[in-house]
């Protein structure tokens, strides 16, 4: 059995992640790969940093803190509202990395690109699927966040990030908005299946397995490996999700 001990892995943003404890059997994964697979997901944001913070000027310093009035009166004078910074942040990035709501909503109504990336390939609206932010994603999906986007370096989703947290209404929220709900990242993982593998089969994970059922998740799909996400969850005794994910196999057949 291999245990990973989340807190870790310390992320900068999210530090109720920290706590958890996920436990994965060794004949199902191999351990170097899951553990890149569950440090590259949860740990590949990078917010801006206190040095960040410190330097920012104009618009992005605006964003971290949360003045609209000085957005407001800085893109009235010209400056622009996708300027980005050393690591590609715009000051949408920014406001959404700070949780700042009212800055997100100025930043979008005066111009703000809703599915700009960062370096690492992150738009606004996974990094609020990330921070369960539930008011600064449905801001972004107002203003024309793509819910549908191919995100990060393994190329998962909102939907796909959300899910291996377990932040279900950040779930349906995303399904509502029409997430490509079958989308599979680098290692063959749809939304579904992460519910489950980096999951830990608690209450907020099965939620998330219901909802994506619910709304004709494919149960069929399977990762690189020739799991499928029942596989995963029969495996580790996961008995409140096999009888939902059982639902989702052979319905696309």
């Amino acid at each position: 059995m291999l245990e990973f001990h989340v807190e870790e892995l310390e992320h900068p943003v999210i530090g109720m992640i920290r706590r958890r404890k996920f436990r994965f059997p060794l004949v199902l994964l191999p351990a170097a790969w899951l553990a890149g697979a569950l440090a590259s997901s949860v740990m590949a944001q990078t917010p801006p940093s206190d040095h960040d913070l410190g330097v920012y000027a104009g618009l992005h310093a605006a964003a971290a803190t949360g003045d609209v009035a000085t957005i407001e009166q800085l893109v009235g004078d010209g400056e622009k509202p996708n300027l980005q910074d050393s690591r590609s942040r715009t000051p949408l990035i920014v406001a959404a990395f700070r949780r700042q709501h009212a800055a997100v909503e100025t930043l979008l109504r005066l111009g703000a690109n809703p599915n700009a990336r960062d370096s690492d390939g992150y738009d606004a609206l996974t990094i609020a699927a990330v921070n369960n932010d539930a008011d600064t994603l449905k801001a972004v999906l107002a203003a024309g966040g793509d819910a549908r986007a191919a995100i990060g370096r393994d190329k998962g989703s909102a939907l796909i990030s959300a899910a291996q947290l377990g932040f279900v209404d950040i779930v349906r929220a995303l399904i509502d908005a029409k997430a490509d709900i079958d989308h599979v990242n680098g290692r063959g993982w749809s939304a579904l299946t992460t519910a489950v593998v980096l999951g830990n089969g608690d209450r907020a994970h099965t939620d998330v397995v219901e909802a994506l059922v619910a709304a004709g998740a494919d149960g069929d799909i399977k990762d690189s490996l020739g799991k499928k996400a029942l596989d995963y969850a029969r495996s580790r005794g996961y008995t409140d999700m096999v009888p939902i994910l059982q639902k989702a196999t052979g319905r696309h057949t």
